[in-house]
């Protein structure tokens, strides 16, 4: 078996997905921002959505959230979800730990705070001011407040963008040793190849409202060397990053 697999979009859906939507469309004025979209994600999942300015991933991703209203629409969505937004999101005038059970009621006790908060490598700053943290550091209390609430879904919304490139790569173990020890379903909204490729199983390009391509990694992370680059021109192509000459656009620091 290939270790990277092609699906076609009408492939036999999962028997009981923790999301679902069909034929799901969100216009705005004159302009269809969702068009009759089709999308499972299976529980426990991990799935990484790529797509160009303006081809609908916020609008998606708030629809998820519950953000947006879908009255009439063939839309299910599990009970418990959790977003992560590139900015942390902290109240300044709270204590981290404060931040972490924001809104689970009075009687939510510190210490589950602290013990999320150790979770995330963050134990020693649970009782800090939101504002001495680092980016990293407010992003791994970002990840704390999120899984205290135990979620069937995990939105991440280009939760790394502003970090740097070190930082980076230790939240993206950090998020992906979390997922294996919680099994949430993931979707990770991001502009970045190079991380839908290292994170997910599935990574997904919307365009125009739709789903226009999915690609499926069957190889283990750590040893997908063999097919980034075949999966790196194929996501590039459905990005519209291909020069006439037919060589893809080196805009995200390809490796050799």
């Amino acid at each position: 078996m290939n270790e990277l697999t092609r699906i076609p979009l009408a492939a036999v859906p999962d028997p009981s997905p923790v999301v679902r939507l069909r034929g799901f469309s969100r216009v705005f004025g004159d302009t269809r921002v969702l068009d009759d979209l089709d999308l499972e994600i299976a529980p426990g999942e991990f799935v990484a959505l790529l797509g160009r300015s303006g081809s609908g991933k916020t609008t998606l991703l708030r629809t998820l959230a519950g953000l947006d209203p879908s009255v009439g629409q063939d839309l299910r969505l599990p009970g418990t979800r959790a977003t992560v937004f590139q900015d942390a999101r902290l109240l300044p005038w709270k204590r981290v730990w404060q931040n972490v059970v924001l809104g689970l009621g009075k009687r939510t006790r510190r210490d589950l705070a602290a013990s999320a908060l150790e979770e995330v490598g963050l134990g020693h700053r649970w009782d800090a001011w939101p504002l001495t943290l680092s980016g990293g550091e407010a992003q791994r209390a970002s990840l704390a407040r999120a899984l205290i609430r135990k979620p069937e879904l995990l939105l991440l919304d280009e939760p790394f963008a502003a970090l740097d490139a070190l930082t980076r790569i230790r939240m993206h173990a950090l998020v992906l040793s979390l997922w294996q020890q919680h099994r949430p379903a993931v979707l990770l909204v991001t502009h970045d190849v190079e991380e839908a490729m290292a994170l997910a199983d599935r990574i997904l390009v919307l365009d125009r409202g739709r789903i226009a391509a999915e690609e499926r990694i069957g190889a283990p992370r750590g040893s997908r060397g063999s097919v980034i680059r075949s999966l790196r021109a194929s996501l590039l192509g459905h990005l519209g990053l291909q020069t006439e000459s037919g060589v893809y656009a080196d805009l995200i620091g390809r490796k050799p």
